[in-house]
């Protein structure tokens, strides 16, 4: 049950633009919506608003604890010497936010001798200009600030880690009308946003076949269909040796078959740390949507061995819970505890949050991808 209002609406500066484009072109497909509200360079969310913190719009793992940071630090390290401790590598985040995971990861990190040396930090995000770089002095090399996943350089290993990155990727869907497939879409009733369902596009017909592949789907159900773009301009960007980390909130069924089609409607919206109708302020919310880990998996082991990559390995996906616990979260706390007894207690808030198994321990799921000459990655074991 919403515990909001979902006749809201504002008008935004986005709002606006938004409902002249349906006048003139008609609805917008969810999935277009999405990319605009995030993406748009005037009023696009992720452009122009903080986002992460306090005096944002939502907290993440990093900003709960520094002990989050500093697992994923230590982490990186391991997989750099499974590589052979390299001379030179990158080491890439996507999708950053303040930079509060990076900064905790290299001040762990500086203690496994030469790793810093060895890393090029590389920050890939829509708002490269907003990261605070107070963590700049702590790395050996300098930052490289990147908008996009095509400009990552592929001269060297490469080791990739991402904190909800996966979930801020624009989803299609699609709702069962009188046994056919229509998109679902932004348009107009009254000069208000709204819902609707418009004719599929033709180049959707794959997904068309996945609802023929499951008959008996409910009058009205809605299922999604997220873009994965972003992963094969990794997957081809990157060469030999090359590992990622991804971490996000969402579902995962290792028993479900490739063509079984999940239904639910996940598009959700937050802004002042309050959950809002998806229409209501198009442009000053966030955006997300639940992962699919099944058809995470399925795009990183679909992906050709060609050029300089070999076939990829997918580890997992395994619950936060369960991937911390073996990173040694709870050990990390202990002593972090007994040396800062003044805030023990909201250090093990923190850790309690980080593992709740009924709040983010099991609703966030880690997976990794590496290259196939690699061993299982550190916590998939």
């Amino acid at each position: 049950m919403t515990s909001y209002d979902p006749e809201a609406r504002r008008d935004t500066p986005l709002a606006l633009r938004l409902k002249q484009q349906i006048r003139d072109a008609g609805p917008i497909p969810i999935g277009d919506y999405m990319r605009i509200c995030l993406q748009d360079t005037s009023h696009g969310y992720y452009r122009h608003k903080p986002a992460i913190g306090r005096g944002g719009d939502f907290i993440t793992a990093p900003e709960i604890s520094q002990t989050f940071g500093e697992l994923i630090g230590l982490w990186t390290a391991v997989v750099w010497q499974q590589m052979g401790s390299p001379s030179r590598f990158n080491f890439i985040e996507l999708g950053p936010g303040r930079g509060t995971l990076m900064r905790d990861a290299i001040r762990a990190a500086h203690r496994v001798p030469g790793f810093l040396l060895a890393a090029n930090i590389v920050l890939v995000d829509i708002a490269a200009h907003q990261i605070e770089l107070n963590f700049a002095a702590l790395a050996a090399n300098p930052i490289l600030m990147l908008e996009r996943i095509s400009d990552i350089p592929a001269d060297a290993p490469a080791i990739v880690v991402a904190n909800e990155f996966l979930d801020t990727r624009p989803v299609q869907q699609f709702q069962v009308t009188d046994a056919d497939l229509l998109m679902r879409g932004v348009g107009l009733a009254d000069d208000r946003l709204i819902f609707v369902t418009m004719p599929r596009a033709d180049e959707l017909d794959d997904d068309a076949s996945l609802f023929a592949a499951n008959p008996g789907l409910a009058e009205g159900a809605i299922f999604e269909a997220q873009d994965w773009t972003v992963l094969h301009r990794l997957a081809d960007r990157l060469c030999d040796p090359w590992a990622a980390l991804f971490i996000d909130y969402g579902q995962y069924d290792p028993d479900r078959s490739m063509d079984k089609v999940v239904t639910g409607d996940t598009l959700q919206a937050v802004r002042g740390h309050r959950y809002e109708d998806p229409l209501t302020s198009p442009g000053e919310a966030d955006l997300t949507c639940q992962v699919d880990f099944n058809d995470v998996k399925l795009q990183f082991e679909a992906v050709p061995a060609e050029g300089c990559r070999r076939h990829l390995v997918v580890d997992g996906p395994i619950t936060q819970c369960e991937f911390l616990g073996r990173l040694g979260i709870v050990e990390r706390a202990s002593r972090l505890m007994s040396a800062n007894p003044a805030k023990a207690a909201e250090i093990e808030a923190g850790i309690m949050r980080l593992m709740s198994p009924q709040g983010m321990g099991t609703r966030f799921k880690a997976i990794g991808v590496r290259s196939s000459n690699l061993p299982v990655l550190p916590g998939f074991e």
